[in-house]
């Protein structure tokens, strides 16, 4: 498939990344397909559940890039995937799949996706967004305890274990390699607006 414009969306855990793949969504539609870069967790079906919910979810071991990486080139080449599920209430990958066509305008949205340079490079833009520490981490609670069956001693644990020390250690470092830096994602109106201003440019080019 030719002139995909390939859009990576990183950001700390609950900074508003999947506001702004949204907003771009509402904007192009059908045009559009969203990958979460969660999905590619890696499978660990030798671990017990107590294991799973102690492993490092925040770091770049834990993801399978290689099959994202995998993924992306074949939809830049016109090809389906068959995406795969993360179960978030299970802390391990479900058996179900995403099933994705190639779309002109491909997003990926992730807090890891500028970390590894070979997918970072796989990107036509790179955002990156940044958002107040304590703003993250109330949206992130609100989020995982509605939406993904976590309890709240539960989220504040994780995040004084492993995502406050890992955004600082890889999330944060990692916006280096980004075109543009949004504060608070989709939130941030005129930072919305130019973003698609510049993807309808692209598209009109192709």
């Amino acid at each position: 498939m030719e002139n995909v414009l390939l859009i990576g969306i990183a950001g700390g855990s609950g900074s508003g990344k999947t506001t702004l793949a949204r907003r771009i969504v509402e904007n192009f539609g059908d045009d559009v397909t969203v990958i979460r870069h969660d999905n590619y967790y890696k499978r660990h079906d030798e671990l017990p559940f107590e294991k799973r919910c102690c492993l490092n979810y925040d770091e770049p071991g834990a993801f399978d890039t290689e099959l994202l990486i995998g993924d992306l080139k074949a939809l830049r080449s016109g090809a389906a995937v068959e995406c795969p599920v993360y179960d978030f209430a299970d802390h391990n990958r479900s058996d179900k799949t995403l099933h994705i066509e190639p779309k002109r305008v491909i997003i990926v949205e992730g807090i890891l996706i500028f970390a590894d340079e070979r997918l970072s490079e796989l990107f036509d833009i790179r955002i990156f967004v940044d958002t107040d520490p304590d703003v993250r981490i109330l949206r992130r609670a609100l989020r995982d305890v509605k939406e993904r069956g976590r309890s709240l001693d539960s989220v504040v644990t994780q995040y004084l274990a492993t995502v406050k020390p890992m955004h600082e250690r890889y999330v944060d470092p990692s916006k280096k390699r980004a075109d543009i830096i949004v504060p608070e994602g989709g939130h941030n109106r005129v930072a919305t607006e130019m973003i698609v201003e510049r993807i309808r440019r692209q598209l009109n080019k192709c």
